[in-house]
C-alpha cells in the first residue's frame, strides 16, 4: 500500500518541489524536469499519475528504464535518483526523487542533441536565463563572488524603492549601459541576495529581496 504521505501529497497537487507525470515517453523530456528540480532545491517526480490528480498507474520496468536513461545520459552533470514503486490498488505509481544538485548548473540534453538549462518555477519547468545561469555558476563558486557598488548600483536599488521591478531591458535603458553589463550587474546583486529574480515564460524581472 502507498504510505499516506503519498496520498497526502497527490491531494496537494503540483508544485516547486513536485511534478505529476502519466507517462515517460521521452528520456529528453523527463531530463527537463530532472534538470530543473536538481538546479532549484530538489523535487520528486510521481510518475502514474495525472493533472487532475487521478491515479493511472505505469508499467513500471518502461517508466524505470527512461528515467535511469535520462538521468544518467540526458542530464549533466549524472543524477543519482531514489526510485520507489507503490502499489495503489491494482496500479503501479513510481515516486522518483531528484536531490538537490551539489554541482549547479545543472543541463538536459533536447532532442537535437543541444543541452540546456532549465530551473523550477512553481509547477513548471522554465528554460534558465543567461543571468540565471550566471548566478548558479558564481553560487556553486564557479565565479568569484566579487560584488562592487558603484553609481549605477545605487541608482538601480534607488529605483526599486519607489517601484515593484525592472526587467533588463528598462536597467539598460535607464542607466545607459549595455546589455552585458546589466547582466553583469543583475548577477552580482542576485547572488548578493539584494535583489531577487523572477522568471515567467514571457519575461524575467528583478525586485528588492
Amino acid at each position: 500500500m502507498a504510505p499516506h504521505y503519498l496520498l497526502q501529497r497527490i491531494a496537494e497537487g503540483e508544485s516547486e518541489v513536485l511534478d505529476f507525470k502519466k507517462t515517460i515517453s521521452s528520456a529528453s523530456k523527463i531530463a527537463k524536469t530532472i534538470c530543473a528540480f536538481a538546479n532549484h532545491k530538489g523535487g520528486t517526480l510521481l510518475v502514474g499519475v495525472n493533472d487532475n490528480k487521478t491515479i493511472s498507474g505505469v508499467r513500471s520496468e518502461d517508466e524505470l528504464y527512461m528515467l535511469d536513461l535520462a538521468a544518467q545520459f540526458y542530464v549533466k552533470p549524472e543524477i543519482s535518483l531514489k526510485m520507489v514503486e507503490w502499489e495503489m490498488g491494482n496500479k503501479v505509481v513510481i515516486e522518483a526523487i531528484i536531490p538537490e544538485g551539489m554541482d549547479k548548473p545543472y543541463y538536459a540534453k533536447d532532442e537535437d542533441g543541444k543541452w540546456w538549462a532549465h530551473i523550477r518555477v512553481k509547477d513548471q519547468s522554465l528554460l534558465a536565463s543567461k543571468i540565471v545561469l550566471d548566478v548558479l555558476k558564481r553560487n556553486s563558486g564557479k565565479q568569484p563572488n566579487v560584488i562592487s557598488y558603484t553609481k549605477h548600483e545605487e541608482s538601480l536599488l534607488k529605483y526599486l524603492e519607489k517601484n515593484e521591478r525592472i526587467t533588463l531591458k528598462e536597467l539598460c535603458k535607464m542607466l545607459n549601459i549595455s546589455r552585458w553589463r546589466a547582466q553583469k550587474m543583475l548577477v552580482s546583486l542576485v547572488s548578493a541576495g539584494i535583489l531577487r529574480n523572477h522568471t515567467t515564460e514571457k519575461t524575467e524581472f528583478f525586485t528588492l529581496s
